[in-house]
């Protein structure tokens, strides 16, 4: 976050000229966030109806956290960063009305569209995995915080969108098997007037023989590594709005080229 452009394009260059795996570079880049700080909704398009900054490092919520960490990842070179940023934000061009404001709906659906992640949910999980829905209707927008969403007409998602969830109390079992970089998404239990289930991303961290959460989080008001089973631990006390799960993504370099047109499946 205190890097000049300079310094910037030479870790990017550095990270990228060592080999490894692309779950190998996305821990090396998120390990450059931690202790940044945690501001919700930093990210913008820069005019217009959020005219916070398109791209920035020295703030994060939760999801930009991971979608810049995946855009740095990606990414061949330092200009690419922003392009790789913008198809990860997007359904196609950088507007408000066309960002990836809902996670069941709109965020994971068109990224897996897009060949950017890959449900592994049951790849780990196994018998424990079970599916849940969240329902979107004309009904749901109707609720006071859907309508603060300001989005109108088409632009509003309608309809029933699946997720492969493991029971947060059957996590603890297979956590130490998710490989490191694995997007962990928080599902919660469905409220019939809310757009998501999904409150809160990051990635699993395996090191010193334990397993992490690595995340930008308003508790700590920074990106941490947090034990995995605190975290658990902790989500299984809140009561308001319940945990009931976790479904894991695994990050893939898209087809054609990573910084490319999205492809049309």
């Amino acid at each position: 976050m205190d890097m000049t452009e300079e310094e910037k394009r030479t870790q990017l260059d550095q990270a990228r000229s060592r080999k490894g795996s692309l779950s190998e570079r996305l821990v090396e880049m998120s390990e450059r966030f931690l202790g940044t700080p945690y501001v919700v909704s930093p990210l913008g398009e820069g005019s217009g109806q959020d005219p916070d900054p398109l791209i920035r490092f020295d703030a994060v919520d939760c999801l930009t956290f991971v979608e810049e960490t995946i855009a740095l990842g990606l990414s061949t070179s330092w200009e690419e960063v922003e392009r790789l940023l913008i198809r990860i934000r997007y359904a196609d061009q950088p507007s408000y009305a066309q960002r990836n404001h809902l996670m069941e709906a709109q965020w994971i659906p068109n990224n897996i569209r897009k060949g950017f992640l890959t449900t592994v949910t049951r790849r780990y999980g196994g018998d424990l995995t079970h599916g849940v829905w969240k329902e979107i209707s004309e009904r749901t927008w109707e609720s006071k915080s859907s309508r603060q969403l300001g989005l109108t007409g088409a632009e509003r998602p309608i309809g029933k969108y699946g997720l492969s969830v493991v029971d947060l109390q059957d996590m603890p079992a297979i956590a130490s098997r998710v490989v490191s970089g694995t997007i962990l998404a928080i599902v919660r239990e469905d409220r019939p007037y809310s757009l998501t289930r999904i409150s809160h991303v990051g990635f699993v961290i395996q090191k010193d023989g334990r397993t992490f959460l690595r995340h930008a989080t308003r508790t700590f008001g920074k990106v941490v590594d947090e034990d995995l089973k605190t975290f658990f631990s902790r989500n299984l006390k809140y009561a308001k709005w319940k945990v009931v799960g976790v479904s894991l993504y695994e990050v893939a370099a898209p087809p054609g080229g990573s910084a490319k047109p999205p492809l049309e499946h």
